[in-house]
């Protein structure tokens, strides 16, 4: 995996004051991932895997959540390497920033008769492929990073559905072809943002679906809720203080 954040090879290389941190949903749900990759390698059998990933959704701090991974290669293996879990202090708003190079968090999701998800902080790829059968699956990229200024996401979708969510500012290209099926076109002709990410949709559905939706980021629309709010409050304080004078 990697990331515009420095790694941590393991738990012993951690500071008291890092390893006391509260580790977060998206902090857990990429040692997650690392997990998943090393099932998949046979680098760890179904046991290890239950126990390790039990471990994972049970961890509170970094310091708890680090020795999971720990055994698993590093940067210079051909596997992702172990999962970055101090936070930059970069600005999270600025498309230079989130377009760090090297490989993605995530390759690849697959759902057959169950589903798949892929949001918060991780790290997508050059290339995403992902497939559904009798099943669905979401990526979120409004949080995420780029591995490179131009991604593509293949999507297979048969009987199934996958959907893709964008933030404002990124474009979108769609080339999938569907058969009974379909791709979803709206989020098309949207220029981009100068210096964001352009995200390529191809694939195939057949008797399925591949949806596009653009959302704002989830802390966006906080803040945005907020502000509408304080001015609520600012009108019936105005419409009191003008009530009082008269």
């Amino acid at each position: 995996m990697t990331d515009d954040l420095p790694d941590l090879p393991a738990a012993a290389d951690l500071r008291a004051s890092d390893a006391d941190l509260r580790a977060s949903d998206a902090d857990r749900e990429r040692v997650a991932e690392q997990l998943r990759d090393a099932l998949a390698e046979g680098r760890l059998d179904m046991e290890e895997f239950g126990e390790r990933l039990d471990a994972t959704y049970r961890a509170r701090t970094y310091g708890e959540l680090a020795p999971i991974t720990r055994d698993l290669p590093g940067a210079a293996a051909v596997a992702p390497p172990s999962v970055s879990l101090v936070k930059g202090t970069a600005e999270s708003g600025s498309w230079a920033v989130r377009i760090v190079g090297g490989q993605g968090s995530s390759t690849w999701g697959v759902a057959v008769m169950s589903g798949f998800e892929r949001k918060g902080s991780w790290t997508v790829p050059e290339r995403f492929d992902c497939f559904a059968f009798w099943g669905g699956g979401e990526l979120d990229l409004r949080d995420a990073y780029f591995a490179e200024r131009e991604v593509t996401i293949n999507c297979v979708a048969v009987m199934g559905g996958i959907n893709v969510i964008v933030p404002p500012g990124v474009e979108v290209v769609v080339r999938g072809i569907g058969v009974m099926g379909g791709f979803d076109h709206r989020e098309e002709g949207e220029p981009g943002e100068p210096g964001a990410p352009r995200v390529v949709i191809t694939g195939f559905a057949f008797w399925g679906g591949v949806g596009v939706e653009r959302k704002l980021p989830k802390a966006e629309r906080q803040r945005l809720k907020e502000a509408r709010r304080q001015e609520r409050l600012e009108r019936r304080r105005a419409r009191r203080e003008l009530g009082k004078g008269h």
